[in-house]
């Protein structure tokens, strides 16, 4: 079990020990992953899957959960997840819901009957060739611009920070020239927003690529083009119901593998920062197994 107790700023802590007994009664041994960092919480995540875990059952976040996808993707060792988090898109995407809860029982029940099912994984790869995977969505545009400036200020603290960030780029807003490359014919294109989809949701339950499917084999790119600010403004919180995908201005379109240039922007996937632009995402199907309830 790879826990965060600061996931969701900590509202979900006693949540733990629930798990660790509900886990008990499946007649598996459960092994807390000892990690204070990222950084150890990935090695301990590759130590469990090397030592032959059974599963790895993720409670926390997406952060938490994105950590646990780098170890799992291509091992056939099936990922469990508790959402207690902020946003919970990657267990809402692999099927747990967002209910703590029910995600437990569901989790439950499958290891109690050996249950799991497939899901594909998005692979980036950066110019320097080095290798990442996603769950959710690779923002690519201002989504991105604003988790880059939100994680560089030191003041306000806490999630007001990228309320501050949001007004910033607002006011820097202006569309950037991409390159996108959708299954080897690129394109060129004047763009304010760009994403990649393997989920329909980012954000907290803001559903760029409604119609995202983790298990058809194909990643969704939407693209929002060189719109102002008033309109920008006016389409984001259309994004929650995927409503905004009948503007105009948006374009969403489908590919197995995607490249994305542009200067000046750092991806950010399932939430956490990759590396600059140019990406390339590659469709994985299958890549990861999911535990799943036997009904």
């Amino acid at each position: 079990m790879l826990a965060n107790p600061t996931a969701g700023r900590g509202r979900h802590r006693g949540l733990l020990p629930d798990v660790l007994e509900r886990l008990a009664t499946t007649g598996c041994p459960v092994a807390p992953l000892a990690a204070r960092t990222p950084a150890e919480a990935h090695a301990a995540c590759h130590r469990a899957v090397v030592g032959g875990a059974a599963a790895v059952v993720a409670v926390g976040g997406d952060g938490t959960v994105h950590l646990a996808l780098q170890a799992l993707a291509g091992t056939g060792v099936p990922l469990g997840i508790v959402p207690a988090g902020t946003g919970n898109d990657l267990a809402a995407a692999a099927g747990f819901t967002t209910d703590p809860a029910a995600a437990l029982a569901t989790v439950v029940d499958a290891l109690r009957h050996g249950t799991t099912a497939p899901l594909d994984l998005a692979r980036i790869t950066a110019v320097d060739g080095t290798t990442r995977w996603f769950g959710a969505v690779l923002a690519a545009g201002f989504d991105a611009a604003v988790n880059e400036r939100g994680n560089r200020m030191r003041w306000p603290r806490g999630p007001v920070r990228y309320d501050v960030a949001i007004l910033v780029e607002l006011a820097r807003l202006r569309p950037r020239r991409y390159r996108i490359t959708l299954d080897g014919v690129p394109e060129e294109r004047d763009a304010v927003l760009v994403a990649v989809a393997n989920g329909p949701s980012y954000g907290g339950g803001m559903r760029i690529c409604p119609d995202a499917d983790p298990a058809d084999g194909r990643l969704d790119v939407a693209v929002v083009g060189p719109v102002g600010r008033a309109t920008l403004v006016r389409v984001k919180p259309r994004i929650y119901a995927g409503t905004h995908v009948t503007h105009p201005a948006v374009t969403v379109r489908r590919a197995a593998s995607v490249v994305v240039e542009a200067e000046g922007i750092v991806g950010y996937a399932d939430g956490e920062r990759t590396a600059a632009l140019p990406l390339r995402v590659d469709c994985v199907p299958r890549a990861l197994r999911v535990l799943t309830g036997s009904a």
